[in-house]
């Protein structure tokens, strides 16, 4: 069976090395994208340079090879620290029952705040990137890809509050003829998709992207369908898994699914509007989606498909839906890293990112996927697809600065 399509790095990403210990750290300056490799043991050290007003993001994507030797609790752990190893944020995800390599994200956070007493202050931080459970991976580096961004200050203090209150209703699901849009195989490479219901071809072992640019105050829903098969007989755990990503790759949700040979639908669960104050929830679902931008949708099929039904390519179709009103943005004091990361764009709004069909005042919306963390047990005790674990340090810092 030929390999399936690898990741694709980001074409201006820099190589820059893992150090072993923070004297020899490599910087990552925020709007930047580099490739580095993680060993299969020990910690790996990164630098950042921050000032006192500005929120970082590193958001660090592990790619294995295709024929690694997976175990469900393989896995990344990212974390950022300041000069004095005061943990400002920990975040990790590992690969779950469905044990196949492809590319799996973990983010760190150093979020400026006039009300934290930790992790605050202008100066040298330190991005810890680790693998986890790595007896069953094998010796071999993975390759890695560290993006790093920065969001500005707001100009006027807004809520600190998350809304308590938002459609959580499953939206009806949309009746569109299917149109072709080929996946992007990396965050940096994936296609842009509108509102309305589109279909690609995938292959046991394929990861493919997709982005739709989503707007403050609108909210994304999606849903993914797996076609029957044209051969074979069997029973795939973990088979196909959907995942959504912030515009920082910070990783919001996902849904997964078994496949039997015949047709399978997975959706995401609802997640609410896009609002600045939703970072101050303690749910992943809801913080994460405190950006305006470019949201990631990122669709895997397992690469042990391929053995009771054969090497396909196999039917897929994507379903993307935008509702709720647009809002005002926040209103930051300064510029983005890179610029313009937290905004829809002319050219998205131009592509149809995101407006719903014949409604020319909603506003676009942007959706993708990869890599970062995710936790997913299904029922009856059988099988956890992608399991994720997130270090409380993170939440507890975010609500409780004092800790």
């Amino acid at each position: 069976m030929a390999a399936a399509p690898g990741y694709a790095f980001a074409p201006d990403a820099r190589t820059v090395p893992g150090a072993t210990g923070t004297a020899d750290a490599s910087r990552l300056d925020p709007g930047g994208t580099y490739r580095s490799a993680l060993p299969a043991s020990g910690k790996i050290y990164y630098r950042l340079e921050l000032d006192a007003t500005s929120s970082a993001y590193v958001a660090a994507t592990a790619v294995p090879a295709p024929d690694a030797d997976i175990a469900a609790v393989d896995g990344i752990r990212v974390s950022v620290q300041d000069a004095d190893s005061h943990t400002c944020s920990s975040d990790s995800t590992i690969f779950g029952a469905s044990r196949s390599p492809h590319p799996i994200a973990a983010w760190g956070a150093r979020e400026a705040s006039p009300a934290r007493t930790l992790c605050r202050q202008a100066g040298t931080y330190y991005v810890v990137v680790e693998r986890l459970g790595t007896k069953g991976s094998g010796p071999r580096d993975w390759d890695l890809e560290l993006a790093a961004f920065a969001e500005p200050r707001l100009a006027k203090t807004g809520a600190s509050s998350a809304p308590e209150v938002w459609n959580s209703a499953s939206p009806a699901p949309l009746g569109d003829e299917p149109r072709d849009r080929a996946g992007g195989a990396g965050f940096g490479t994936a296609a842009t998709v509108r509102q309305g219901v589109w279909r690609a071809d995938i292959v046991p072992g394929q990861t493919l992207f997709y982005r739709v640019p989503v707007d403050w105050g609108r909210q994304l829903s999606a849903t993914v369908d797996l076609g029957s098969a044209s051969e074979g007989s069997g029973y795939a755990v973990g088979a196909l898994v959907m995942s959504l990503y912030n515009p920082v790759h910070a990783h919001v949700e996902d849904a997964a699914t078994n496949y039997d040979g015949s047709r399978k639908s997975v959706a995401l669960a609802p997640v609410p509007p896009v609002r600045y104050a939703n970072r101050y929830d303690l749910t992943d679902a809801v913080s994460t989606m405190r950006f305006a931008g470019s949201y990631y949708l990122v669709v895997h099929l397992a690469a042990q498909v391929a053995e009771p039904f054969g090497a396909g390519p196999f039917g897929l179709t994507l379903r993307v839906r935008v509702g709720g009103a647009g809002e005002s943005a926040p209103g930051y004091a300064g510029q983005s890293a890179p610029r313009g990361v937290f905004d829809v764009t002319a050219a998205d709004r131009a592509a149809g990112g995101g407006a719903a069909e014949g409604d020319t005042a909603l506003r676009a919306v942007a959706v993708g996927g990869i890599g970062t963390g995710s936790a997913l047990l299904l029922v009856l005790g059988v099988w956890t697809v992608t399991a994720r674990r997130r270090d409380a340090q993170m939440r507890v810092n975010a609500q409780n600065p004092t800790a």
